[in-house]
Protein backbone atom coordinates (compact mmCIF):
# COMPACT_ATOMS: atom_id res chain seq x y z
CA UNK A 1 0.00 0.00 0.00
CA UNK A 2 1.15 3.24 -0.92
CA UNK A 3 0.19 6.21 1.51
CA UNK A 4 0.09 9.66 1.13
CA UNK A 5 0.21 12.15 4.03
CA UNK A 6 -1.40 15.72 3.81
CA UNK A 7 -0.31 18.18 6.33
CA UNK A 8 2.63 16.10 7.74
CA UNK A 9 4.61 18.77 9.11
CA UNK A 10 1.42 20.06 11.16
CA UNK A 11 1.10 18.45 14.61
CA UNK A 12 -1.28 16.02 13.94
CA UNK A 13 0.56 15.22 10.86
CA UNK A 14 3.46 14.86 12.85
CA UNK A 15 1.78 12.34 15.45
CA UNK A 16 0.27 10.51 12.75
CA UNK A 17 3.97 9.28 11.68
CA UNK A 18 4.26 8.22 15.59
CA UNK A 19 1.54 6.38 16.02
CA UNK A 20 2.46 4.37 12.56
CA UNK A 21 6.03 3.71 13.40
CA UNK A 22 4.32 2.04 16.95
CA UNK A 23 1.40 0.42 15.23
CA UNK A 24 3.95 -0.92 12.77
CA UNK A 25 1.91 -0.41 9.87
CA UNK A 26 3.30 -2.12 7.00
CA UNK A 27 3.34 0.49 3.39
CA UNK A 28 5.46 -0.36 0.61
CA UNK A 29 5.62 3.99 -0.19
CA UNK A 30 5.09 6.62 2.25
CA UNK A 31 5.08 10.31 0.85
CA UNK A 32 4.88 13.44 2.66
CA UNK A 33 2.81 16.55 1.73
CA UNK A 34 2.50 19.73 3.27
CA UNK A 35 2.48 23.60 2.14
CA UNK A 36 4.96 25.32 -0.20
CA UNK A 37 6.40 26.84 2.84
CA UNK A 38 7.37 23.61 4.25
CA UNK A 39 8.32 21.75 1.15
CA UNK A 40 11.61 20.33 1.14
CA UNK A 41 11.73 19.96 5.13
CA UNK A 42 13.51 16.25 6.14
CA UNK A 43 11.66 14.05 8.62
CA UNK A 44 12.85 11.08 10.29
CA UNK A 45 10.81 7.96 10.41
CA UNK A 46 11.27 4.70 10.95
CA UNK A 47 14.96 5.66 11.02
CA UNK A 48 14.52 6.92 7.45
CA UNK A 49 14.70 10.25 6.39
CA UNK A 50 11.78 11.47 4.20
CA UNK A 51 11.52 15.22 2.43
CA UNK A 52 8.35 16.55 2.77
CA UNK A 53 7.08 17.64 -0.41
CA UNK A 54 4.61 20.43 -2.01
CA UNK A 55 1.32 18.69 -2.53
CA UNK A 56 0.42 18.75 -6.50
CA UNK A 57 -1.79 16.70 -8.59
CA UNK A 58 0.87 14.23 -9.07
CA UNK A 59 0.44 12.94 -5.95
CA UNK A 60 -2.64 11.51 -7.06
CA UNK A 61 -0.70 8.67 -9.06
CA UNK A 62 1.78 7.94 -6.46
CA UNK A 63 -0.30 6.72 -3.39
CA UNK A 64 -3.64 4.66 -2.51
CA UNK A 65 -4.83 5.89 0.32
CA UNK A 66 -4.38 9.71 1.87
CA UNK A 67 -4.41 10.78 5.43
CA UNK A 68 -5.23 14.31 5.73
CA UNK A 69 -4.87 16.84 8.71
CA UNK A 70 -4.66 19.87 6.22
CA UNK A 71 -7.71 21.54 7.03
CA UNK A 72 -11.15 21.93 5.28
CA UNK A 73 -10.54 23.92 2.00
CA UNK A 74 -7.66 21.40 1.21
CA UNK A 75 -9.36 18.52 2.37
CA UNK A 76 -12.57 19.11 0.28
CA UNK A 77 -10.37 19.83 -2.72
CA UNK A 78 -8.62 17.02 -2.55
CA UNK A 79 -11.87 14.78 -0.97
CA UNK A 80 -13.25 15.41 -4.23
CA UNK A 81 -9.81 14.26 -6.33
CA UNK A 82 -9.58 11.33 -4.47
CA UNK A 83 -12.37 10.09 -4.77
CA UNK A 84 -12.93 10.67 -8.56
CA UNK A 85 -10.54 8.73 -9.06
CA UNK A 86 -11.37 5.91 -6.90
CA UNK A 87 -8.55 6.21 -4.12
CA UNK A 88 -9.42 6.58 -0.38
CA UNK A 89 -9.07 9.70 1.90
CA UNK A 90 -8.81 9.35 5.67
CA UNK A 91 -9.75 12.61 6.75
CA UNK A 92 -9.42 14.91 9.64
CA UNK A 93 -11.06 18.02 9.12
CA UNK A 94 -14.72 18.43 9.95
CA UNK A 95 -16.05 18.80 5.85
CA UNK A 96 -16.83 15.89 5.54
CA UNK A 97 -18.44 14.57 8.89
CA UNK A 98 -21.88 14.61 8.58
CA UNK A 99 -22.51 13.68 4.17
CA UNK A 100 -24.85 11.05 4.27
CA UNK A 101 -22.34 8.81 2.17
CA UNK A 102 -19.18 9.15 4.20
CA UNK A 103 -18.86 7.12 7.58
CA UNK A 104 -17.72 9.27 10.67
CA UNK A 105 -15.65 6.55 12.56
CA UNK A 106 -14.42 5.99 15.91
CA UNK A 107 -13.25 2.06 15.51
CA UNK A 108 -13.98 0.63 18.58
CA UNK A 109 -17.55 1.67 18.23
CA UNK A 110 -18.83 1.60 14.72
CA UNK A 111 -15.66 0.10 12.40
CA UNK A 112 -18.52 -2.33 10.61
CA UNK A 113 -19.46 0.97 8.59
CA UNK A 114 -15.90 1.79 7.38
CA UNK A 115 -16.69 -0.64 4.48
CA UNK A 116 -19.39 1.44 3.53
CA UNK A 117 -16.68 4.95 2.46
CA UNK A 118 -17.31 5.75 -1.07
CA UNK A 119 -13.83 6.42 -0.80
CA UNK A 120 -13.90 9.10 2.32
CA UNK A 121 -13.60 8.13 6.32
CA UNK A 122 -14.40 11.00 8.31
CA UNK A 123 -12.24 10.83 11.69
CA UNK A 124 -14.54 13.01 14.25
CA UNK A 125 -13.75 15.99 16.21
CA UNK A 126 -11.17 15.76 19.37
CA UNK A 127 -13.67 16.24 22.06
CA UNK A 128 -16.21 13.94 20.21
CA UNK A 129 -14.29 11.12 20.20
CA UNK A 130 -13.18 11.13 23.55
CA UNK A 131 -16.99 11.31 25.03
CA UNK A 132 -18.53 9.03 23.12
CA UNK A 133 -15.74 6.15 24.06
CA UNK A 134 -16.27 7.08 27.54
CA UNK A 135 -20.15 6.73 26.68
CA UNK A 136 -20.44 4.03 24.67
CA UNK A 137 -20.21 0.95 26.91
CA UNK A 138 -22.92 3.01 29.18
CA UNK A 139 -25.32 3.55 26.21
CA UNK A 140 -24.88 0.30 25.17
CA UNK A 141 -25.91 -1.34 29.05
CA UNK A 142 -28.26 0.50 30.26
CA UNK A 143 -29.29 3.42 27.47
CA UNK A 144 -29.06 7.00 27.68
CA UNK A 145 -31.53 9.97 27.85
CA UNK A 146 -29.41 12.86 27.64
CA UNK A 147 -26.12 14.15 27.85
CA UNK A 148 -24.48 17.68 29.32
CA UNK A 149 -21.11 17.97 28.74
CA UNK A 150 -18.27 20.87 29.66
CA UNK A 151 -15.13 20.71 27.77
CA UNK A 152 -11.21 21.97 28.82
CA UNK A 153 -9.29 21.96 25.67
CA UNK A 154 -5.99 22.42 25.07
CA UNK A 155 -4.26 24.74 22.97
CA UNK A 156 -2.98 22.25 20.51
CA UNK A 157 -6.43 22.08 19.21
CA UNK A 158 -5.92 24.82 17.51
CA UNK A 159 -2.88 24.20 16.01
CA UNK A 160 1.02 25.40 16.60
CA UNK A 161 0.58 29.41 16.14
CA UNK A 162 -2.04 28.69 19.06
CA UNK A 163 1.09 26.95 20.56
CA UNK A 164 3.29 29.72 20.05
CA UNK A 165 1.14 32.24 21.18
CA UNK A 166 0.62 30.87 24.69
CA UNK A 167 4.41 30.10 24.87
CA UNK A 168 4.70 33.67 23.80
CA UNK A 169 2.67 35.12 26.20
CA UNK A 170 4.10 33.33 29.10
CA UNK A 171 7.42 34.44 28.24
CA UNK A 172 5.99 38.09 28.26
CA UNK A 173 6.39 38.27 24.22
CA UNK A 174 3.94 40.18 22.07
CA UNK A 175 2.82 38.14 19.38
CA UNK A 176 1.01 39.89 17.01
CA UNK A 177 -0.14 36.61 14.97
CA UNK A 178 -2.92 36.03 17.69
CA UNK A 179 -4.78 32.53 17.24
CA UNK A 180 -7.59 33.61 20.24
CA UNK A 181 -9.44 37.21 20.81
CA UNK A 182 -7.88 36.91 23.85
CA UNK A 183 -5.20 36.32 26.00
CA UNK A 184 -4.79 32.68 27.02
CA UNK A 185 -2.12 32.26 29.13
CA UNK A 186 -3.66 32.30 32.80
CA UNK A 187 -7.07 32.59 31.28
CA UNK A 188 -9.66 30.38 30.15
CA UNK A 189 -12.03 31.32 26.50
CA UNK A 190 -15.59 29.72 26.78
CA UNK A 191 -15.48 29.91 23.23
CA UNK A 192 -14.00 27.36 20.30
CA UNK A 193 -14.57 28.52 16.56
CA UNK A 194 -17.23 30.72 15.81
CA UNK A 195 -20.74 31.32 17.18
CA UNK A 196 -23.99 30.58 15.75
CA UNK A 197 -27.02 32.46 15.38
CA UNK A 198 -28.44 30.25 18.20
CA UNK A 199 -25.39 31.29 20.77
CA UNK A 200 -23.97 28.20 20.86
CA UNK A 201 -20.30 28.07 19.14
CA UNK A 202 -19.67 25.37 16.05
CA UNK A 203 -17.60 23.45 18.48
CA UNK A 204 -20.47 23.00 20.71
CA UNK A 205 -22.74 21.93 17.50
CA UNK A 206 -20.17 19.74 16.04
CA UNK A 207 -20.24 17.73 19.51
CA UNK A 208 -24.00 17.09 19.33
CA UNK A 209 -24.30 15.91 15.52
CA UNK A 210 -21.04 13.69 15.59
CA UNK A 211 -22.38 12.17 18.89
CA UNK A 212 -25.76 11.34 17.18
CA UNK A 213 -24.64 10.01 13.74
CA UNK A 214 -21.29 8.13 15.82
CA UNK A 215 -24.34 6.18 17.72
CA UNK A 216 -26.71 6.43 15.25
CA UNK A 217 -29.56 7.70 18.11
CA UNK A 218 -31.34 10.98 18.47
CA UNK A 219 -29.62 11.60 22.19
CA UNK A 220 -29.77 15.38 23.06
CA UNK A 221 -26.72 16.60 24.13
CA UNK A 222 -25.81 19.85 25.07
CA UNK A 223 -22.35 21.33 25.21
CA UNK A 224 -19.89 23.94 26.29
CA UNK A 225 -16.82 24.10 24.93
CA UNK A 226 -14.04 26.17 26.79
CA UNK A 227 -10.19 26.41 25.57
CA UNK A 228 -7.58 26.57 28.40
CA UNK A 229 -3.77 27.06 28.73
CA UNK A 230 -2.56 23.57 28.22
CA UNK A 231 -0.27 22.02 26.17
CA UNK A 232 -1.87 18.56 25.48
CA UNK A 233 -4.67 16.85 26.61
CA UNK A 234 -8.62 17.88 26.63
CA UNK A 235 -10.55 17.22 29.56
CA UNK A 236 -14.23 16.87 29.45
CA UNK A 237 -17.23 17.05 32.44
CA UNK A 238 -19.72 14.82 31.50
CA UNK A 239 -23.36 14.51 33.15
CA UNK A 240 -25.24 11.75 31.70
CA UNK A 241 -28.60 10.43 32.43
CA UNK A 242 -28.95 6.70 31.87
CA UNK A 243 -32.63 5.28 30.66
CA UNK A 244 -32.39 2.77 33.61
CA UNK A 245 -30.74 2.35 37.20
CA UNK A 246 -27.36 1.67 37.70
CA UNK A 247 -24.51 0.03 40.18
CA UNK A 248 -21.45 2.17 40.46
CA UNK A 249 -19.23 -0.87 40.53
CA UNK A 250 -20.45 -1.98 37.09
CA UNK A 251 -20.79 1.23 35.93
CA UNK A 252 -16.69 1.20 36.66
CA UNK A 253 -15.97 -2.25 34.85
CA UNK A 254 -17.99 -2.01 31.99
CA UNK A 255 -15.84 1.26 31.79
CA UNK A 256 -12.09 -0.37 31.96
CA UNK A 257 -13.36 -3.35 30.44
CA UNK A 258 -14.17 -1.15 27.31
CA UNK A 259 -11.61 -0.87 24.47
CA UNK A 260 -9.66 1.87 24.75
CA UNK A 261 -10.74 3.48 28.00
CA UNK A 262 -9.04 3.22 31.37
CA UNK A 263 -10.28 3.73 34.55
CA UNK A 264 -8.12 6.37 37.38
CA UNK A 265 -10.65 6.88 39.95
CA UNK A 266 -9.15 6.47 43.56
CA UNK A 267 -10.04 9.84 45.49
CA UNK A 268 -9.21 9.09 48.61
CA UNK A 269 -5.28 8.72 46.97
CA UNK A 270 -5.90 11.85 44.56
CA UNK A 271 -6.07 9.75 41.91
CA UNK A 272 -7.72 10.77 38.51
CA UNK A 273 -7.68 11.74 35.10
CA UNK A 274 -5.16 14.59 34.52
CA UNK A 275 -4.17 16.05 30.74
CA UNK A 276 -0.48 15.79 31.95
CA UNK A 277 -1.11 11.98 32.96
CA UNK A 278 -2.54 11.76 29.14
CA UNK A 279 -0.04 13.69 27.17
CA UNK A 280 1.43 11.08 24.46
CA UNK A 281 -0.54 8.16 25.30
CA UNK A 282 -3.43 6.55 23.37
CA UNK A 283 -6.03 5.92 26.15
CA UNK A 284 -9.28 7.57 27.25
CA UNK A 285 -9.14 8.26 30.55
CA UNK A 286 -11.95 8.09 32.98
CA UNK A 287 -12.51 9.45 36.86
CA UNK A 288 -14.51 11.03 39.22
CA UNK A 289 -17.18 8.71 38.47
CA UNK A 290 -20.11 9.05 40.77
CA UNK A 291 -24.18 9.76 40.96
CA UNK A 292 -25.66 12.82 40.40
CA UNK A 293 -27.64 13.34 43.63
CA UNK A 294 -30.25 15.74 41.95
CA UNK A 295 -31.43 13.47 39.24
CA UNK A 296 -32.46 9.77 39.31
CA UNK A 297 -30.47 7.50 37.03
CA UNK A 298 -27.61 10.13 36.11
CA UNK A 299 -24.31 9.83 36.33
CA UNK A 300 -20.87 12.57 36.57
CA UNK A 301 -17.64 11.66 35.44
CA UNK A 302 -13.96 13.29 34.11
CA UNK A 303 -12.72 12.40 30.59
CA UNK A 304 -9.32 12.86 29.42
CA UNK A 305 -7.43 11.87 26.21
CA UNK A 306 -4.42 13.40 24.55
CA UNK A 307 -6.45 15.43 22.17
CA UNK A 308 -3.54 14.78 19.37
CA UNK A 309 -3.37 11.33 19.90
CA UNK A 310 -6.61 9.34 20.27
CA UNK A 311 -8.14 12.78 19.83
CA UNK A 312 -6.95 12.73 15.69
CA UNK A 313 -3.86 10.96 14.85
CA UNK A 314 -4.46 7.63 17.10
CA UNK A 315 -8.35 7.12 15.75
CA UNK A 316 -6.65 7.85 12.05
CA UNK A 317 -4.35 5.24 12.13
CA UNK A 318 -6.77 2.94 14.10
CA UNK A 319 -9.40 3.13 11.03
CA UNK A 320 -6.31 2.90 8.11
CA UNK A 321 -5.15 -0.29 10.19
CA UNK A 322 -9.27 -1.70 9.97
CA UNK A 323 -9.71 -0.74 6.56
CA UNK A 324 -6.24 -2.88 5.36
CA UNK A 325 -8.10 -5.62 7.16
CA UNK A 326 -11.61 -5.02 6.16
CA UNK A 327 -11.43 -3.77 2.63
Amino acid sequence: MRLGIIGATGLVGREVLAVMEKFNIPLSQLNLYASEKSAGLKIIHNNKELSVRFLDDGALDENDVFISSAGSSIAKKWGKLIRNRGLLLIDNSSVWRMEKDVPLIVPEINADQIKEHHHIIANPNCSTIQMVLALNPLRKRYGIRRIVVSTYQAVTGSGQEAVVQLNDELAGKVNINKVFPHPIAFNCLPQIDSFSDNGYTREEIKMVSETQKIFAEPIPVTATCVRVPTLGGHAESINVELDSAFDLVEIKKLLNDAPGVEVLDIPSDSVYPMPLYARGKDMVYVGRIRRDSTLENALNIWVVTDNLRKGAATNTVQILKKWMEVC
